[in-house]
């Protein structure tokens, strides 16, 4: 195939769509995945992008078996991707002392840092044997410093970064690149559940262009905006008792039972 493709999961909704149109319009053929894949092919039609440089792929990358065989569909349909965008994720808030909220945490871990693994796993040989390819494991800053009510999704992020970084160390000597991208605010459905301050909050289309000029210059690591990146440095650099006593009050993520 002579036009470039990128495969990009969770793409029905937010982060994932706005990615999904800047591709496009770059001239890339997409390759999506989702688990509700009618929003997508209505959101294709809805946009006028073409069907033949669209493939639409179910998926619940929960379930590694599920997102492997999307993933090997998609390379056996199109070909190979040129960039591989691991952007599925789940954000809940959770109580350890509730049973349930374990489960909440189970399910967290298992879209947003296993399935990430296991969207990547049947790209990685192939692009190594190709000495060529970018994968983007999709982040965030809420992954730099844990946040009260936030346990699952803070500590899930922050192994998205430890795990890329792990990978980007394993396949750079074969020309794979490996992207973190650490979003702050992002306008999206998800966010918009949240009952606290946004600082800094971004439309999710101007994410997506700062995004793929990001990839497409193979940063190995970018918090978008930069503001917000500020705002993580500085607060990693706070001693705890100092962090803990900023965070008394702050509104906490709703539970699954609440939202």
């Amino acid at each position: 195939m002579s036009t470039r493709l990128a495969f990009i999961t969770g793409a029905s909704s937010g982060i994932g769509q706005a990615l999904a149109l800047r591709y496009y319009q770059a001239g890339y053929a997409l390759a999506l995945v989702a688990r509700r894949t009618a929003q997508i092919e209505d959101w294709r039609a809805a946009n006028g992008l073409d069907a033949q440089r669209v493939g639409i792929y179910e998926a619940d990358v929960a379930v590694p078996d599920s997102i492997v065989a999307a993933a090997q569909a998609s390379i056996a349909r199109q070909g190979l991707a040129d960039v591989v965008i691991a952007n599925a994720g789940i954000s809940i808030g959770m109580d350890t002392a509730m049973r349930e909220d374990i489960a909440v945490m189970a399910r967290i871990f298992a879209v947003n840092n296993v399935g990430m693994a296991a969207t990547f796993h049947p790209f990685v040989q192939a692009m190594r044997e190709r000495r060529s390819g970018t994968l983007v494991g999709i982040a965030s800053v809420a992954g730099i410093r844990g946040l009260p009510g936030h346990g699952g999704y803070c500590a899930s992020k922050a192994g998205v970064i430890g795990y890329c970084e792990s990978l980007r160390g394993e396949l750079r000597p074969d020309g794979v690149q490996v992207v973190t991208l650490c979003p702050g605010y992002i306008d999206t459905p998800l966010t918009r559940k949240n009952r606290y301050a946004m600082p800094f909050l971004m439309p999710a289309t101007a994410f997506a262009d700062k995004a793929f000029d990001a990839i497409e210059a193979g940063v190995r690591y970018r918090t978008i905006p930069w503001q917000m990146g500020v705002v993580a440095k500085l607060m990693r650099a706070l001693p705890n008792a100092w962090f803990d006593r900023l965070l008394v009050g702050r509104s906490r993520k709703p539970r699954q039972t609440e939202s």
